[in-house]
């Protein structure tokens, strides 16, 4: 597997997604090197519970900053180096991770004479409404369009992404697989169970800050709850480029006070946080999935998400998680409140999210699913 980030190098879901997935494969007994990024903290070449992960060198020609897609390519170049530490050993298949990863996952499925799978995770012109913006985002999905052609089959985690990828790149039905995320409910099974009954009237989302995930919105909900719910509060976990303009929107609706921007929140705390939260929302305009999603029902908090992508999928008709229109923050409010006032719907929430992931996103359920697909890219 080919992954720019890998824990404890974590940006966005996709670290999450390849580390659950690859170990999820080792313990159904396949063999899975990950290829990633250095991170000062972790050894070039190292094996965690059977997963092998060699990490690049990073030792590159200098680049502007600012060239997201330079660097991005010639990191790739590191990338493929690695194939050089695997001796004799060749995998079945070469699965590239996002347009991240592209001219690697390319190069290797040629010297290694091996099919390339490509999971595409978001789209550029999903990011941007469906529009591309001139400058990077028309570059970055000049890279997702040539991924999207050579590779010979496709991954897409929701109905919603299939749909994208299929219009966008103008792919036959037949190439586009759907295998949703998974989440590691061990990890969060500590949490779900120390979860106090009475928890306090506060509200936690995490994520990239980008303005797509809509941290904005929870925001606004935020303003208008504050004389509706004494002694609410709200923190919002993660960091991202759209973090100073997010400030800027707090400050302004008046909520700095009750809404703290954490920044990056270590897993100890946000479990902690999660353990006295009254809800968890996931307030994102474009979502081709939410991992978040599941995590927090994994942690035991009810769960309130946007109507759009594949966060709807995961909650629609499951009574697993709550819905509002994406940028309505007046039913967000009403959601979350809703929520902390009945503390039986809550509960049945939690029930409910339980039971959905025990039975459909399991890690080792997507890993069945996941080697079907390779199975097929083999024949």
């Amino acid at each position: 597997m080919l992954s720019w980030e890998y824990p404890p190098l974590v940006v966005g879901g996709i670290a999450a997604h390849v580390e659950g997935l690859a170990r999820a494969m080792q313990r159904a007994g396949h063999e899975v090197v990950v290829c990633s990024l250095y991170h000062p903290d972790e050894p070039d070449d190292s094996v965690v519970e059977g997963v092998r992960v060699l990490r690049a060198d990073p030792a590159l020609p200098w680049l502007p900053d600012d060239d997201l897609v330079a660097r991005m390519a010639s990191a790739n170049h590191q990338l493929v180096q690695l194939a050089t530490r695997l001796g004799d050993w060749r995998p079945d298949v070469v699965h590239a991770h996002d347009w991240l990863v592209a001219w690697a996952g390319d190069t290797l499925k040629t010297l290694l004479d091996v099919p390339l799978v490509a999971t595409i995770h978001a789209t550029e012109r999903g990011r941007h409404g469906g529009h591309l913006p001139p400058g990077l985002p028309g570059t970055i999905n000049s890279v997702e369009w040539w991924l999207a052609y050579q590779a010979r089959t496709i991954i897409a985690c929701s109905q919603f992404m299939v749909r994208e990828v299929v219009h966008n790149f103008e792919l036959p039905v037949e190439k586009v697989h759907l295998v949703p995320n998974g989440v590691d409910t061990e990890r969060w099974r500590s949490v779900a169970a120390s979860g106090s009954s009475s928890r306090e009237p506060l509200v936690v989302a995490w994520g990239r800050i980008q303005y797509e995930k809509g941290f904005q919105v929870l925001g606004r909900a935020i303003g208008e709850l504050r004389h509706r719910i004494p002694g609410i509060r709200c923190v919002i976990a993660g960091r991202g480029s759209y973090l100073p303009e997010l400030q800027t929107h707090i400050d302004m609706e008046g909520v700095s006070d009750i809404v703290q921007l954490a920044g990056f929140v270590p897993d100890d705390e946000l479990h902690e946080l999660l353990q006295r939260a009254s809800c968890v929302v996931i307030p994102s305009l474009y979502e081709p999935f939410g991992i978040v999603a599941l995590e927090g029902m994994a942690a035991g908090a009810p769960t309130i998400v946007a109507r759009t992508g594949g966060l709807a999928e995961i909650v629609d008709g499951t009574d697993a998680g709550m819905l509002f229109e994406p940028g309505n923050h007046h039913e967000l409010a009403d959601r979350i409140a809703e929520v902390i006032a009945d503390p039986a719907a809550a509960e049945r929430l939690r029930t409910n999210a339980a039971q959905l992931l025990r039975k459909t996103y399991t890690w080792d359920a997507i890993a069945t699913e996941t080697i079907a697909v390779y199975r097929s890219a083999l024949v």
